[in-house]
C-alpha cells in the first residue's frame, strides 16, 4: 500500500510544471533560451523585449544545427500554456510583461546545484543545526529551572567572552571557513528571495478558489459571502497570509533592516570576501533592497487580490458570475444528457454564423493619438548627453555589434599588462564599428569589468574619417577575470 501511495503521489506530481520541464525532451534547449532572456537576474521583462531576445537566441541556435522548427511567439505561447512563464500587465505599463514561474526558479536552481554540488556535510551547515535545535530546546522547555540554568549558562559563556576579549585575546574564523558560511547565507537567501513568487502564485490561488465558492454556492448567503459582508479579510486572514504578514512585518522593522545593512556593509568589506566571485558580491550588496523589492510586490498582491474580492461581492457582481456559471453548468448538463441520443453529425435545424473578426490582447491596441499627427519644425541643436548603463544596455539589443571581436582585443591588451581602460584599448585597436564599438566595450565593462566611478573621455575616427569623441564610465578590465571574457 506505501508503494502504490507512493506511485500515485510522483504522479501527480509528475503532472505538475516543474517536472514537466525537467522530463521535457527540448529541456536543455528551453532552459537554456529562459536563462539567457531573463539574464543578469531580470525578474520581469516586456513582452516586446522577451520576443526580440528569444528570436535572436533562436537564430543562433539554428545556425548551430539546432532543430527550432516554431517561431518565437509560438514558443512564448506554449511555455506560458505549460506554466514555466507567468505573463501579467502592471498599472500603468505599456506592455504585458513575463516573468519566470516559481516551478522554472525551482528547476534552475536544482540545475544550479548540479552543476556546482556539495562536495561534503559542510561545517556552517552543521553549526546551523545545532544551533537551531538548541534554541527550539530552550524556547520549548516550560520548566523555570531549565530555562533559568540555560541563561546562567550563557551568561557565564559571555563574561568568559568578554573576559577574554580584554586580555586582548579576540579569535576571529578562518578565512576559508568565513567564505564557506558566507557562501551557506548566499545559498539561503536567495532561496528565500525566489520562494516570495511561490507566495504570490499561492494567493491567486486562493483567490480563485474562494471566487468559485461564491460562484459554485447554492445558498443565498453562504460562508465565504457572510464573512465577506462582515467585512472579514479572507485572503489576508488566512494561514498564508498571516504567515507573510509576519514575514512583512519583521523584513520592513527600522531596527531589523539598519541590523541586515550594517552586517552586509561589515562583511563585505571584510578581507575574506574578496574571494567571493563578483556575482556572489553584487548579490550580498542587494540583498536588501532584492527582498524589499520581492516582499512589496507580494503585499501589492495581497492587498489587491482582498479589495477586489470584496467589491466583487459588494457590488453584487458576483450574481451575475453565478448566474453565467449556472446556465453553462446546465448547458453542460444538456449536453451530456444529449450525447448518447443523437449523433454528432446529425442535423438540429439550427444555423449559427460564424465570426469573422480577430481576437487579439487588449494589450497590442494602440490608442490613437492626434498629438503624435503634429509635426514641430523648429530644430535645436543637440547638447551632448551621457549615457547610463541601461541605455548601453538598449542599444546593445537593437543593434550587431561584433562582440567577439571586441572580447579579443581586450585579451590582447591583458596579455600584455594586468588591467586596462576601454580608452588605452582603442588607442591599440580602432573602433572598427564607429560608436558600436564604444558601445560594445561599455557593455562588456558592466558584465566583466569592474566600475572605478567618474568618468573617462575616449576617441575614435569613424569611417568618414571624422574624429570623434565621447565620455564613458570609467571601466577596468582585471586580468583576474581575463578567464570571463573567453567566448
Amino acid at each position: 500500500m506505501k508503494a502504490a501511495r507512493g506511485v500515485a503521489t510522483l504522479r501527480n506530481l509528475r503532472d505538475q510544471p516543474l517536472w514537466r520541464l525537467l522530463g521535457a525532451t527540448k529541456a536543455p534547449v528551453v532552459i537554456a533560451l529562459l536563462q539567457s532572456i531573463f539574464e543578469d537576474g531580470d525578474k520581469a521583462v516586456p513582452s516586446s523585449v522577451v520576443h526580440e531576445r528569444l528570436a535572436r537566441d533562436i537564430d543562433s541556435l539554428r545556425a548551430a544545427g539546432e532543430d527550432m522548427p516554431q517561431p518565437a511567439r509560438a514558443y512564448v505561447a506554449e511555455w506560458l500554456s505549460e506554466g514555466w512563464l507567468t505573463r501579467r500587465f502592471p498599472a500603468g505599463a505599456a506592455e504585458e510583461e513575463y516573468e519566470l514561474s516559481s516551478d522554472t526558479l525551482t528547476a534552475q536552481r536544482f540545475l544550479a546545484g548540479l552543476l556546482k554540488p556539495r562536495t561534503a556535510a559542510t561545517e556552517s551547515r552543521l553549526s546551523v543545526v545545532i544551533q537551531q535545535l538548541s534554541r527550539l530546546a530552550d524556547e520549548t522547555n516550560a520548566n523555570p529551572s531549565a530555562r533559568l540554568a540555560a541563561l546562567h549558562a550563557e551568561r557565564d559563556r559571555i563574561d568568559r567572552a568578554i573576559a577574554e576579549v580584554e586580555r586582548g585575546g579576540v579569535k576571529t574564523l578562518a578565512s576559508d571557513r568565513a567564505l564557506e558560511r558566507a557562501r551557506e547565507i548566499i545559498a539561503l537567501a536567495q532561496e528565500l528571495a525566489t520562494d516570495f513568487r511561490s507566495v504570490r502564485d499561492e494567493f491567486e490561488r486562493l483567490n480563485r478558489g474562494l471566487r468559485q465558492s461564491l460562484m459554485e454556492n447554492e445558498g443565498s448567503r453562504g460562508e465565504v459571502l457572510e464573512q465577506l459582508f462582515a467585512g472579514v479579510d479572507l485572503i489576508g486572514d488566512s494561514d498564508a497570509g498571516r504567515t507573510f504578514q509576519a514575514f512583512w512585518r519583521l523584513l520592513t522593522d527600522s531596527e531589523q533592516a539598519a541590523t541586515l545593512r550594517e552586517s552586509l556593509d561589515e562583511v563585505t568589506s571584510r578581507p575574506f570576501a574578496r574571494q567571493l566571485e563578483s556575482q556572489e558580491r553584487k548579490f550580498l550588496l542587494g540583498l536588501t533592497g532584492a527582498l524589499v523589492d520581492e516582499g512589496r510586490g507580494v503585499h501589492d498582491v495581497l492587498q489587491h487580490f482582498a479589495r477586489s474580492l470584496k467589491s466583487f461581492v459588494q457590488s453584487r457582481e458576483f450574481l451575475e458570475h453565478r448566474r453565467l456559471h449556472g446556465l453553462l453548468k446546465a448547458a453542460t448538463q444538456g449536453a451530456l444528457e444529449a450525447k448518447d441520443a443523437v449523433r454528432p453529425n446529425a442535423q438540429v435545424g439550427f444555423e449559427l454564423m460564424q465570426s469573422s473578426s480577430r481576437i487579439r490582447s487588449v494589450s497590442q491596441w494602440v490608442l490613437y493619438d492626434p498629438v503624435q499627427r503634429v509635426s514641430d519644425s523648429s530644430m535645436l541643436a543637440a547638447e551632448p548627453s551621457e549615457l547610463d548603463l541601461e541605455a548601453v544596455s538598449d542599444l546593445v539589443r537593437q543593434s550587431e555589434i561584433d562582440f567577439r571581436t571586441l572580447r579579443q582585443h581586450v585579451r590582447d591588451v591583458l596579455d600584455r599588462q594586468s588591467q586596462a581602460t576601454i580608452g588605452q584599448i582603442l588607442e591599440l585597436f580602432p573602433a572598427e564599428q564607429g560608436l558600436g564599438s564604444v558601445v560594445g566595450y561599455v557593455a562588456l565593462g558592466a558584465k566583466h569589468g569592474e566600475m572605478a566611478g567618474g568618468a573617462e573621455v575616449v576617441a575614435w575616427q569613424g569611417e568618414d574619417a571624422v574624429q570623434r569623441r565621447a565620455r564613458v564610465p570609467t571601466i577596468f578590465f582585471l586580468k583576474e577575470r581575463y578567464l570571463e571574457l573567453v567566448d
